[in-house]
């Protein structure tokens, strides 16, 4: 079992990484984190003191004053140092730095000084130290305007705004998913690097990259097209797109019903990439589900009986609730990370379709069981 601690625990990259260890149940204890350790030393040397490894985060990205970014990610460093020569541990102590390191700019300096810093102690110490040099990281719950241009992307687009691009780069780019499941390789396997540099994943200039997320607000957000999945890069900016979409106004999604004599006949998932679609019967007061994925877009689509959808971001208390009833044939979409369920509300078998875009793996089923 390895005590792991992350500085900065409730941040884009922090809140991640503390889902993904809290999944790995029988080899991880978290220690428990609060930016306000850094205000009281004491405390922060009691963190410290209990960790195995401490993931180092916490830092400053933005703000009017540059030079207040750079004294602050450096404080930051220097508090966690103090702590640690006081108390004498040596955990592994893994760096979030940046690529932009090599830029002229104080958030980059500030990185590369804190690497360096940290790197000088476990020299001293005998500790082990992982200098992480990170490319660009995008995923579902970044910050709009603070942690990527794919964030900002997203959620303008999703919130009638328009985007604009500054400055057409080439950007070398990692999915967060790919990222945290990096970290916990280095701590796994006590990776001493000072300066490791983490691979990115895909690269794409801006422009490509809102060129996609303007397709999925054509196909999917106004005619809730599926777009093509099969791409990994592609598919995480898909899932990060649809986590910008304000589910509570845009759920459930209205299907077009068209009857005749002979009956009716409705839509229920339009795709441009392959997966499963599945069907089900549930006896009511019965529920489904109560888990959630890491990596599978997922849709339920009700067409007969009265249904309660609920869905919850995993981390957070706040619940979204959704009533779908097969005389208006509607459809929710689970984004990743937040876990759901689906109970028939009605006195009738509840008829529902399930599409998901990747056929099951009982080797690599991507499904967390949790409680709504």
């Amino acid at each position: 079992m390895i005590k792991i601690g992350i500085t900065g625990q409730v941040g884009f990259i922090g809140t991640h990484l503390f889902n993904y260890l809290s999944l790995r149940k029988t080899e991880v204890e978290l220690i428990p984190f609060r930016d306000d350790f850094f205000q009281d030393q004491n405390i922060l040397e009691a963190f410290v003191g209990k960790c195995d490894a401490i993931v180092h985060l916490a830092a400053l990205n933005r703000h009017n004053d540059p030079q207040t970014i750079y004294d602050t990610n450096i404080e930051l460093v220097n508090k966690l140092i103090t702590a640690l020569e006081t108390t004498g541990v040596k955990p592994h102590v893994l760096f979030s730095s940046s690529t932009q390191e090599e830029r002229d700019n104080v958030f980059g300096k500030s990185k590369r000084e804190g690497r360096r810093l940290l790197s000088e102690w476990a020299d001293r110490s005998g500790g082990i130290f992982t200098g992480m040099v990170i490319p660009n990281v995008f995923g579902p719950f970044g910050n709009p305007y603070y942690n990527s241009v794919v964030a900002t992307f997203s959620h303008q687009l999703t919130h009638d705004e328009e985007p604009g691009i500054e400055i057409d780069a080439q950007l070398r780019l990692i999915y967060i998913g790919d990222l945290v499941k990096t970290i916990w390789y280095l701590i796994e396997n006590k990776i001493a690097d000072n300066e490791f540099r983490i691979i990115p994943t895909a690269e794409a200039r801006v422009t490509e990259i809102l060129a996609l997320l303007q397709s999925f607000r054509t196909q999917y957000f106004e005619k809730g097209i599926i777009p093509d999945l099969t791409d990994p890069f592609e598919r995480n900016l898909f899932n990060t797109f649809v986590c910008y979409i304000d589910h509570e106004s845009y759920f459930p999604f209205k299907l077009k019903m068209n009857s005749d004599e002979r009956g009716s006949f409705v839509e229920t998932v339009k795709l441009s990439s392959g997966g499963q679609v599945s069907f089900s019967t549930t006896r009511p007061g019965v529920t489904r589900g109560n888990h959630f994925h890491t990596r599978k877009a997922e849709r339920f689509a009700v067409i007969k009986g009265k249904a309660l959808i609920q869905l919850r971001r995993v981390g957070t208390d706040k619940v979204m609730s959704f009533e779908l009833d097969g005389d208006e044939p509607s459809y929710v979409d689970m984004p990743v990370w937040h876990t759901h369920n689906i109970t028939n509300t009605g006195n009738e078998d509840l008829y529902t379709i399930f599409w998901i875009n990747e056929l099951y793996d009982p080797a690599d089923p991507d499904t967390f069981f949790e409680q709504v």
